[in-house]
């Protein structure tokens, strides 16, 4: 559920981009968005049933990696992807360390330090090593290719969230919850088409012949 709540992440790009960018939006790019973020709303009215508040926090988590997303497509072609990563967790560092000092020396449950225990420190490693995987991997995508191209990629994790919540946790989304990320991803793959679309249009019209030709 978290992860389909997640989704809305390109309709926020989307909205960055002509925010901060200047990129043109039309009206059909906007009504994607739009019922996007009601596919997301199913998804989350049975979440918060459950959790509370707890089912918004993925709408942040969109929120920010939306921004990590824009600055990594920024910096892609100017900082090979090994010394990125390697400011990427210097900065993380830097930022998280006061607030765990912060949250010890208050007593805030969830900012207090705790020292890692046994088969712990393996699960907190291989986080570390999976994750700076997959963010070396995709600045060296977003450096070859635009993300409007890798973007439908996203979705294909959807599957690999279904097929391991359910083989781990035996958690399995209800039919609400289905048609929450069905709607999410008709709606997000339908905005990336049409940003690739517009986006051939300027290549076209400075082709010496027609396309047809």
């Amino acid at each position: 559920d978290a992860l389909a709540i997640v989704f809305v992440e390109p309709f926020i790009l989307l909205i960055f981009g002509a925010l901060v960018l200047g990129d043109p939006v039309g009206p059909r790019r906007i009504g994607a968005s739009v019922v996007g973020f009601l596919g997301a709303l199913l998804v989350i009215q049975p979440s918060f049933t459950e959790f509370g508040a707890v089912a918004l926090y993925p709408l942040g988590t969109a929120l920010f990696f939306a921004l990590y997303i824009m600055v990594t497509r920024s910096l892609a072609r100017h900082i090979h992807p090994v010394p990125m990563q390697y400011h990427t967790s210097l900065i993380a560092a830097a930022i998280c360390l006061p607030l765990l000092v912060a949250g010890n020396h208050w007593q805030v449950p969830s900012l207090g330090l705790d020292w890692p225990q046994g088969a712990a420190w393996l699960w907190l490693i291989g986080v570390g090593l999976a994750s700076a995987g997959a963010h070396m991997l995709m600045s060296y995508a977003l450096r070859h290719a635009p993300a409007t191209t890798l973007a439908p990629l996203h979705y294909l994790e959807i599957i690999s969230a279904v097929f391991f919540g359910f083989a781990v946790f035996g958690d399995f989304p209800d039919v609400l919850t289905w048609v929450g990320i069905g709607v999410i991803s008709l709606s997000g793959i339908y905005v990336i088409l049409r940003e690739r679309q517009v986006a051939r249009q300027p290549r076209l019209a400075a082709a010496p012949f027609p396309p047809e030709l």
